[in-house]
């Protein structure tokens, strides 16, 4: 849901001016229906559910943003946590699509808005999520910074990590006797590394606890999401088999970061 759409083009010091680019098309082309996307991703769905559940049971908050929250697709169990949730996403059809998927939930609050711009108040915000976000953020010290600006001195986010150190490029890497790379490995194919087209990066999930750490946020448990995610198990194991694997995994495998999304619950302060 990965919606952020804020990407800094260049940068320079004090003295000089920003250039940054905007980029929307993707989750603005009618062509491409975000809602449709999660068809035959259920259990990828879940797996978010339940860490989101791990995350924050016996939790309560006041008010709860979630930020390129696409169409709302995890409004419901955020609800569970927090009074107010309000869906912070830069995309106006993904918002227009939230109005007929949560049409019986007048109550949510929808805003167009930016990850690196956040229209709230310094320490107003007691739950912050950002969930499949990262991977079209190379340099995500700006949205971290704005995380820690609105979020209340004993609040919380989630921040979830497109990770690059997963399992499998673990073994490639070994194979090949080379390091995992530090820095951010854009995955877009070589015809659609352009700057009209939306970044898509995996992190390196140590480097991500760096940046959080210099913008004033925590790390204070972290979890392995999705490490069943194959097509070929999904038609070969029932929903429930997976889920229950999931359940039992996610704490354990997030020590050597096994699964292809990692979520950081992370504390200000």
């Amino acid at each position: 849901e990965c919606l952020v759409i804020l990407v800094a083009i260049m940068t320079k010091k004090s003295n000089t001016t920003t250039k940054t680019k905007r980029v929307a098309d993707q989750y603005n082309d009618p062509n491409h229906n975000y809602l449709r996307y999660w068809d035959g991703r259920k259990y990828e769905h879940l797996a978010e559910e339940i860490a989101i559940h791990k995350l924050l049971g016996g939790k309560r908050f006041q008010t709860a943003v979630d930020v390129g929250g696409g169409y709302g697709r995890l409004f419901l169990i955020l609800e569970e946590f927090a009074d107010k949730v309000t869906l912070a996403e830069p995309s106006q059809q993904q918002l227009d699509i939230a109005a007929e998927f949560l049409k019986n939930h007048p109550e949510i609050d929808r805003k167009l808005v930016q990850a690196g711009d956040l229209p709230f108040d310094d320490a107003s915000i007691g739950l912050l999520t950002m969930i499949r976000v990262m991977h079209h953020l190379p340099d995500p010290a700006p949205e971290f910074n704005e995380i820690a600006r609105v979020l209340r001195k004993d609040g919380y986010a989630i921040i979830e990590v497109a990770n690059y150190a997963h399992i499998r490029n673990r073994i490639k890497h070994l194979a090949k006797l080379k390091k995992l790379p530090k820095q951010p490995i854009d995955i877009r194919s070589a015809a659609n590394q352009r700057e009209d087209e939306i970044p898509f990066v995996n992190h390196n999930p140590k480097t991500v606890i760096k940046q959080l750490n210099a913008a004033g946020l925590r790390v204070e448990r972290t979890l392995s999401v999705s490490n069943l995610r194959s097509t070929r198990l999904k038609k070969l194991l029932p929903k429930e088999v997976m889920l229950g694997a999931e359940k039992a995994v996610q704490r354990p495998l997030a020590t050597v970061y096994f699964g292809p999304s990692i979520f950081f619950l992370v504390r200000k302060g």
